[in-house]
């Protein structure tokens, strides 16, 4: 018998579109986007560039050939990249930056994914033939490895006159980038003028199903339309999830802030556990990280125990236990998940 799913953790892209999202889908007036004659990606494109101030935008299939698409159009082969080893475009994307762009990744330890301009500036190539040059800053915001940690507009700001200074492009990857928003009540426009692309996620915390964005000038939107053509990302009749990012930026980034409370509540109750380390103090949006005693088995063998109980986690070290809060996870079923993870955990 198939145990009753209590509260899926493992990620916000395991969320299901609404009924509403369903109807707006089935609704869509479409085309062909290869073309450029879909009005719904068309009229998406407009609507999230005008949120981020900027010139132009491009729907593509995911965060991954977002971020890539942008490396791309800042790179030539055999140059630099300088981003935070945990980093989502190195650490979760298949090696792409040397496969699709020929270009090597410097990193920078940094705290929670987060470093300032010293750093960067400490990695900065001189002009020798021996060396590759760099060209890329990326930033991460929020940053999933580092606990969905949210960047101070500050330190972001000190890097981006570092890079700037130094002839660097700046590209941020804010797939939850609506989260950080949510999280400080920076406007999304304020953290995007520091960059020259920025890529969003639409499947993540807003419940789309498929789908993200990449912004910046009209001269590089035409570069990155003719890389997503390259790298197998043209898409023919897209309004139909264009439709569903639409309808999500519309109805679902005010709620984020349930997210994060979800998320705080449940990293407080874990905090009460003597076999578990986590800081609620560092849990500011959806995502939270914490190390279990190894007594309890390896992480992989308590999530298992977990599953048997309806509560799903995934396990990102021998110790190490992720959880995200979501859509499809209410306040409800936090406070039934707490003791069933007490139950294990005890």
């Amino acid at each position: 018998m198939r145990t009753r799913v209590v509260a899926d953790l493992r990620s916000d892209t395991v969320t299901q579109p609404t009924p509403a999202m369903r109807r707006v889908i089935a609704d869509a007036v479409v085309g062909d986007d290869v073309f450029g004659d879909d009005p719904s990606v068309n009229a998406l494109q407009e609507k999230t560039a005008a949120l981020l101030a900027k010139e132009a935008a491009l729907f593509v299939p995911s965060g991954t050939m977002a971020n890539q698409i942008a490396i791309r159009i800042h790179t030539s082969h055999g140059d630099e990249v300088i981003c935070q080893r945990d980093s989502h475009a190195f650490f979760y994307e298949s090696g792409a930056p040397a496969a699709l762009s020929g270009v090597s990744v410097r990193f920078i330890e940094g705290r929670r994914g987060q470093f300032d301009g010293a750093d960067v500036q400490a990695l900065l190539r001189p002009p020798n033939d021996h060396f590759a040059p760099s060209r890329l800053v990326i930033i991460e915001n929020t940053h999933n490895r580092g606990g969905g940690s949210v960047w101070p507009i500050e330190m972001i700001a000190d890097v981006a006159t570092v890079a700037r200074k130094a002839g660097l492009a700046m590209h941020l990857d804010g797939a939850r980038l609506f989260n950080a928003s949510v999280s400080t009540g920076v406007t999304l426009a304020e953290y995007a003028r520091h960059f020259d692309t920025v890529s969003m996620c639409f499947s993540k915390g807003l419940g789309a199903p498929v789908g993200s964005i990449l912004a910046g000038s009209k001269e590089s939107m035409q570069a990155a339309h003719r890389f997503r053509k390259m790298f197998g990302g043209g898409m023919r009749q897209a309004g139909l999830l264009a439709a569903a990012a639409t309808y999500a930026l519309d109805h679902h980034i005010d709620r984020l802030a349930e997210d994060h409370a979800n998320a705080k509540k449940l990293a407080v109750a874990l905090a009460e556990l003597p076999t578990v380390t986590i800081d609620p103090d560092e849990v500011e949006t959806n995502i939270l990280f914490f190390e279990v005693d190894p007594r309890l088995g390896t992480a992989g063998q308590v999530c298992e125990q977990l599953r048997e109980r309806g509560v799903l986690l995934l396990p990102e070290t021998s110790t190490r236990l992720r959880g995200v809060t979501h859509l499809d996870v209410s306040a409800d079923q936090i406070e039934q998940a707490i003791p069933l993870i007490r139950e294990v955990l005890k």
